[in-house]
């Protein structure tokens, strides 16, 4: 049991410290190369056309202030999974053996996923900050759509014909068998998420949802003693808080694509891997832990549809929601706050569901 804790303690703590340590760093160069969109503002996604509330809410934030902090949370996490397999392998001590998680039953899947993810992601940022790429840089929301719905199918079908998951944990009611179906529906949940990172709008947001999230994650895992995954889990949640650290008012820089894309994709991963695979209710529990990830996309879906369907009429002054709070007149580190207050309640509630169901 002790050796348990230390195992995902200790690798969280180093995440973080490297984390702390590769910032100064990395801010150099992303402020020496002017790492930041040239132009402020951006277009509607799915609906298209001008955004003036938004754009007028951060003429001041997205020039001058460094994209792809987030390189901060998977650098540091990744350095620390391979470092401890590395230090078992070069010195196979029995300590050393017992702090290695890195494994392919619980870990490789993840830790794939969030390197595709970020890599992906990071591209898209280069080209966003040159001026490449779609429209005013990045790649279009069509194509990330479709690579994000490609490395989803390729993890789905790993589930399907790999790890034989082919059905959902049900609190109080066991398991229900979907099948096949399982690959399309973890695309879906996937492509959900995907859409969630939106919320790294504003400064110090993302970082304490996605810290909360992940850490109630860790505890399932740890309940269900997957004890690799709950030390994965903890290992990003360190490299978060040392991302979060220098991304509170004023951000230093912000996560951007290349942590967002990374952080949701290993969010479905790690759902779906403490479900039947864990024999727990990890995707049962996701819109809890995540509520306000479903929040931000589904008022998204919401504002887009009214549109749509209503003439124009909005039904929030601009979407997602954190900026509709700020359009009436909060100020960001209200909004903020605010959210990390939600989200550490909600984090609690779903692993209370998650233990008890």
């Amino acid at each position: 049991m002790i050796i348990d804790i230390v195992k995902i303690a200790l690798p969280a703590t180093v995440a973080f410290a490297l984390g702390i340590g590769l910032t100064p760093l990395l801010t150099h160069y992303l402020y020496k190369y002017k790492a930041w969109k040239k132009v402020p503002g951006k277009k509607a996604g799915l609906g298209g056309g001008a955004t003036p509330i938004f754009n007028e809410l951060h003429k001041t934030r997205e020039t001058g202030t460094p994209r792809m902090g987030g390189i901060v949370i998977w650098a540091s996490a990744c350095v620390t999974i391979v470092g401890f397999w590395l230090l078992a392998r070069i010195f196979p001590l029995d300590i050393f053996l017992k702090l290695d998680f890195l494994s392919r039953d619980q870990t490789w899947i993840p830790l794939a996923t969030l390197a595709v993810g970020a890599c992906v992601g990071l591209i898209d940022d280069i080209l966003e900050i040159s001026g490449k790429g779609s429209g005013a840089g990045g790649f279009a929301l069509s194509k990330r759509l479709l690579i994000v719905s490609f490395i989803a199918l390729l993890v789905g079908l790993w589930f399907f014909f790999k790890l034989d998951v082919t059905a959902l944990g049900l609190p109080y009611a066991g398991e229900i068998s979907v099948g096949w179906l399982i690959v399309p529906f973890f695309i879906l949940v996937t492509l959900a998420f995907y859409a969630s990172g939106v919320i790294d709008g504003i400064d110090g947001l993302s970082g304490g949802v996605f810290a909360a999230i992940f850490a109630a994650y860790a505890g399932i895992a740890f309940y269900q003693q997957q004890i690799n995954l709950a030390a994965f889990g903890a290992t990003v949640v360190g490299g978060i808080l040392a991302f979060l650290w220098f991304n509170i008012p004023p951000a230093r820089f912000y996560m951007s694509e290349t942590g967002t894309m990374g952080l949701t994709l290993t969010l479905a991963v790690v759902a779906f891997m403490t479900d039947s695979l864990g024999g727990g209710h990890g995707v049962f529990v996701l819109p809890i832990v995540a509520f306000p990830l479903v929040v931000t996309v589904l008022s998204d879906v919401i504002q887009i549809v009214s549109k749509k369907m209503r003439g124009g009429k909005k039904v929030f002054l601009v979407a997602p929601l954190h900026h509709h709070f700020e359009a009436l007149g909060w100020p960001g580190y209200k909004v903020t706050m605010r959210y990390w207050v939600i989200s550490v309640v909600c984090a609690v509630l779903g692993l209370i569901i998650a233990l008890i169901g």
